[in-house]
């Protein structure tokens, strides 16, 4: 069992810095094999990292393994797993369909060089998953699907530019966080205000004669949880229409809140949209897809259709598992009743932070949902500048805390919910999270 914390010193001259400083000095000694080991890993990667978002201080901890819905770290210790790959890990450790599918899979042969049996069929699954996908391409990341719809878009109108959203993120050289990043590819972007309807129609108004697509996620996952406003994703559905500019929706987190994704739920229909994450059943997967007249440029028949190669696009094993998951497990109840429970832990998580009076709050939908600190249960979260003045220190704390009570999440606050979580492992968690406040509420952030 991992140790839970002494509740804390509330002393006026004891400081939300001290604390932490504390919580990492026990985090330390309780995990010497994890410290020993991102230490071998600094001698051959830069910060023993090769993965940007697994890093937080003072070490991450490295996993020896998972199975159902947990995870064992190298020295020993046991965490219900609520982040679950950052959304990727949706049928959590080792579903033994999943399993099935990839032992049969490399069975018959890893690597083939053709088209395999799986592809197909998994391509008809997201198609008949997704009403605005009449046809679809397979890609490795997330990211890779994001590259190819943006090209796409800029190869079928001719045009340039591209409208994005503060705080958004569609992949590694597509992250819009304020202050932009420098790895980011040079394309012409336009960076518009999320949840913000005046000034997204105006930006795509006085460009639409080189506006070649919008490039949107209806939640902003990176960004914090910050679910779009329907009347904001609808108002640039027409106003992309009018511009003849291609509406993109990057669902690859939100595709599994509802049976068609969170377009389905929000009844705006994109021209193209882009998946990833659990769609390969854990292993490496991407697709991009949308209306049949986009798509079929991609049509090898044509003497003028788009090459796309990748020698991986129809890799056996996330073909498998995808088809397998898709077909078997993630069925539409099943994605109905994800969410349901999502949104419940969800409300549970904001009434023990109002009772608390804690200064948190947890966005989201259904089940993928971030913790936020300096903003209060009940106030407006609508973009990533109502997110500015958060308090990165209590975060840091509550994640270590939380980590201390075998709660495993992301050290920005970011939960993503898997099937093999019980509705026990739910309640271990909101009842973690409420004895973190008890413990620390005054430097979290709350009354004295």
């Amino acid at each position: 069992m991992n140790e839970t914390a002494p509740h804390t010193d509330t002393r006026a001259n004891y400081s939300l810095a001290d604390e932490l400083r504390t919580a990492e000095a026990r985090f330390t000694a309780a995990n010497p094999n994890g410290l020993a080991q991102w230490q071998r890993a600094c001698e051959a990667l830069p910060g023993g990292n090769t993965r940007t978002v697994l890093f937080y201080s003072p070490f991450p901890l490295t996993m020896a393994r998972g199975e159902g819905a947990y995870l064992w770290d190298l020295d020993g210790h046991r965490y219900a797993d609520f982040l679950n790959d950052f959304s990727a890990g949706l049928y959590g450790h080792s579903h033994p369909v999943i399993r099935q599918a990839m032992a049969e899979a490399l069975e018959a042969g890893l690597t083939l060089g053709g088209h395999n049996r799986y592809e197909a069929k998994l391509a008809a699954l997201i198609c008949a998953r997704f009403p605005s996908i009449e046809l679809v391409r397979f890609t490795n990341s997330g990211t890779e699907a994001s590259l190819m719809a943006v090209l796409t878009a800029r190869a079928v109108t001719g045009r340039k530019r591209v409208l994005v959203f503060e705080g958004g993120y569609h992949g590694g050289v597509f992250y819009f966080a304020p202050g932009g990043s420098p790895l980011n590819l040079p394309t012409d972007w336009l960076i518009g205000r999320y949840n913000d309807i005046g000034h997204s129609v105006d930006l795509i108004e006085r460009n639409s004669d080189d506006l070649a697509a919008i490039l949107v996620e209806p939640m902003q996952g990176a960004g914090g949880s910050i679910p779009g406003d329907p009347e904001f994703l609808g108002a640039l559905r027409e106003a992309a229409t009018r511009a003849g500019s291609l509406l993109i929706f990057d669902e690859v987190m939100t595709s599994r809140l509802g049976p068609g994704g969170l377009q389905g739920e929000l009844g705006v229909s994109p021209d193209m949209t882009v998946l990833g994450k659990y769609l390969g059943g854990g292993a490496s997967f991407g697709a991009f897809g949308g209306r049949a007249e986009i798509m079929e440029r991609f049509d090898p028949r044509s003497a003028e259709a788009f090459p796309h190669a990748g020698t991986f696009n129809n890799n056996v094993l996330s073909m498998a598992a995808g088809t397998a998951g898709l077909e078997a497990v993630f069925t539409p109840a099943a994605a109905r009743e994800l969410s349901a429970r999502g949104e419940a832990l969800k409300a549970r998580l904001n009434e023990i932070a109002r009772a608390s009076g804690v200064a948190m709050q947890v966005t989201g939908v259904g089940s993928l949902m971030t913790v936020h600190f300096g903003r209060h249960a009940d106030e407006e979260i609508r973009s990533v500048d109502d997110l500015a003045a958060a308090d990165q220190d209590a975060k840091a704390l509550f994640h270590l805390e939380m980590l201390a009570r075998g709660q495993y999440l992301a050290r920005r606050g970011l939960m993503s919910l898997s099937l093999a979580l019980s509705e026990d492992d739910l309640d271990a968690f909101a009842a973690a999270a409420a004895d973190v406040l008890a413990a620390h509420g005054p430097l979290l952030g709350g009354r004295d």
